[in-house]
């Protein structure tokens, strides 16, 4: 029996159509049911002391991960990356003190905004049972996309082009 790269081809990028339609099909029934649809305004403390205030009139993309997560781990430059471009928020749920998740960032070379979400405050309001969890909102802070599990860079940005 001879390879043939075209039939090859085809089975693996029907293999990647499978793959991407049950993915998004976990996510969709693995999503939590929030008690609302536009986020509240946010003005919080983050982990650098500095305060947060919610930008209005740009997409929002709020992250839950923690940093004993091991899909986080995997997801974490995604995250970086694409809060060099956006409005990124995100969620250190569960993940020690404050010193402890500023060493963890620090030994990451990350640099996003976090919430130190120690007493699970904030994953409960957003109903997060599962790591990571990423809630994108509009410009105008409607919920559009709410996405478990990891995710990729292409695809958080393809969520925020949609957007509006």
């Amino acid at each position: 029996m001879r390879l043939n790269i075209k039939n090859i081809t085809k089975e693996i990028v029907k293999g990647l159509v499978v793959l991407f339609v049950l993915s998004t099909a976990i996510s969709y029934f693995k999503a939590p049911n929030l008690d609302f649809e536009n986020i509240p305004n946010l003005e919080v403390k983050l982990l650098d002391g500095t305060t947060y205030t919610q930008e209005k009139d740009k997409p929002l993309v709020i992250h839950f991960w923690a940093k004993w997560c091991r899909v986080c781990k995997l997801e974490i430059q995604n995250i970086e990356d694409l809060s060099k471009k956006y409005n990124v928020l995100t969620i250190a749920v569960n993940s020690g003190s404050n010193d402890e998740l500023k060493s963890y960032m620090k030994e990451k070379n990350l640099s996003f905004k976090v919430i130190n979400d120690i007493d699970s405050k904030w994953a409960k309001k957003f109903k997060v049972e599962a790591f990571p969890t990423t809630f994108i909102y509009n410009s105008r802070s409607e919920l559009k996309f709410t996405e478990v599990g990891y995710t990729t860079t292409a695809g958080l940005l393809t969520r925020i082009k949609l957007l509006d």
